[in-house]
């Protein structure tokens, strides 16, 4: 396997500059505790499958100031894979988008090697929800699990609504692809673990629901020692709007209004708890801070 340019921090929450395309940031949580992002690639979508339904002038205004007016009509977020390690466990929190999903994702391999990893290093993987580019990277070119001595955990609500028969014709048939693709791999990995939010699914890992973006999405408070991160997964799922707007309806999302309201509550909490935030579609290897401003809005602080 060729091995790209990958940089990690050795300062705890120092962000780097991106080289070849990657970049990640290292937190230290204390008491052992680090969490480090690791580079899947990137996508590459229609800015209308997130952007089309919200008042386009307000829009036009906020990804002016990101300068991002061109991302209107094709998006290109990063995904960034969260990996928490204690000293015991090694934890990666979904498994990118494998080879299946699109050409410029699925790079979780790469980024593993030059951090000095190998796919049977992972005690763990945490699925925040089903979607290909968080689930579809599970198995390898054998449809066997790729993190072969793996825990694989998953919320129960998310598991039981991709495994349910009648998903497939509710969903739309934009999404039918995602059903399939997620039936396939659930069904190869033996003895998921099933879990209910507001429960510590491993030690200092707590389970927090976040519905919308799917039915059982969850996000993960994971407390190291004296500091504290949320994995957001794609409960907010960029830098801009997600923040500036969070009540606005996103395309992206399956419930989108249920999405808004779970953004708003989330943001409330990370801001009043002065939690870091780790996030999959979020810039600069996705490790940052949420500032709440004057006016109600937030704003992403990559590697603060």
């Amino acid at each position: 396997m060729h091995r790209r340019g990958f940089i990690l921090s050795a300062a705890a929450g120092a962000l780097l500059m991106p080289h070849r395309g990657w970049a990640a940031t290292e937190l230290d949580l204390g008491g052992g505790g680090s969490i480090v992002t690791l580079s899947d690639g990137n996508l590459e979508l229609p800015g209308n499958f997130i952007l089309g339904d919200m008042p386009q002038d307000d829009l036009l205004a906020i990804m002016e100031r990101y300068g991002l007016a061109d991302q209107r009509q094709t998006i290109t977020p990063e995904c960034n894979l969260a990996l928490y390690r204690d000293g015991t466990n090694t934890v990666l929190f979904d498994a990118g988008s494998g080879p299946d999903f699109m050409p410029s994702a699925g790079k979780i391999l790469e980024a593993l090697e030059a951090a000095g990893l190998a796919p049977e290093d992972i005690t763990h993987v945490v699925f925040t929800h089903a979607h290909p580019d968080h689930l579809w990277g599970v198995l390898d070119d054998f449809d066997e699990p790729l993190f072969a001595n793996a825990t694989h955990m998953m919320g129960r609500a998310e598991h039981d609504y991709w495994l349910d028969p009648a998903t497939f014709d509710s969903i739309g048939v934009a999404r039918q692809s995602f059903v399939a693709g997620a039936q396939r791999r659930l069904e190869a990995l033996p003895g998921i673990e099933l879990f209910e939010p507001e429960t510590e699914i491993l030690p200092g890992i707590l389970s927090v629901a976040t519905p919308g973006h799917t039915p059982g999405h969850m996000a993960f408070h994971v407390q190291g020692g004296s500091q504290a991160v949320m994995v957001l997964g794609d409960a907010i799922g960029n830098h801009h709007v997600g923040f500036e707007r969070p009540d606005w309806a996103s395309g992206s999302d399956q419930n989108p209004e249920e999405a808004a309201a779970t953004r708003l509550s989330l943001l409330d909490r990370i801001t009043a708890d002065g939690l870091a935030v780790a996030g999959f579609h979020l810039p600069e290897g996705g490790i940052g801070r949420a500032e709440k401003q004057s006016d109600g809005s937030y704003r992403f602080i990559p590697g603060a």
